[in-house]
């Protein structure tokens, strides 16, 4: 048996915001991963600088929103160890929900343009099938608990979904 050609692992952040009257903020991404599709807002925690996932979760949050949130203002709701994303690279995500909602609609920024949506509109909309199986009803089930999970997203088979462990709301 021939070893696999190793890919990187990228470690990043993304953050589920919604208004006052509870409609989430999605991105319509300018770039890949996800060119021309519906995401939360994230991004890849600065390593080099030892930044942790609720610091990267605040400044993301600014950088793409504007919005001033303080590590208080999130809650982490999961992690997930994705691997094998689009058989590029293997990602480890921390979910987070940020409770402060945002006042309006975010300028458009390089990243790409921002939409408010309900969650019943979200799965109507060109979204990533790893989002539509896994991210989006994660969130449903465990927003405010905690869940650990692993995902087979190698190409050519259907995404394999285990829960690793899940901390009850307390």
């Amino acid at each position: 048996m021939s070893a696999s050609p190793a890919i990187p692992y990228k470690i990043a952040v993304l953050v589920f915001l919604e208004n006052a009257a509870g409609e989430h903020l999605l991105l319509l991404r300018a770039k890949p991963p996800n060119l021309g599709i519906w995401s939360p807002i994230g991004g890849k925690l600065e390593t080099a600088t030892g930044e942790s996932p609720f610091e990267c979760a605040v400044r993301e949050t600014f950088e793409e929103t504007g919005l001033r949130a303080t590590a208080a203002d999130f809650h982490l709701f999961a992690v997930i160890a994705e691997k094998a994303y689009e058989g590029q690279s293997h990602w480890l995500m921390f979910l987070f929900r940020c409770r402060k909602p945002l006042a309006g609609l975010p300028p458009t920024i390089s990243e790409g343009q921002f939409g408010f949506f309900s969650r019943a509109a979200i799965d109507a909309l060109p979204i990533p099938e790893t989002d539509k199986t896994a991210l989006w009803p994660i969130y449903d089930r465990y927003r405010d608990r905690f869940v650990a999970l692993k995902a087979d997203c190698a190409p050519g088979k259907p995404i394999a979904i285990e829960i690793e462990q899940i901390t009850p709301a307390v």
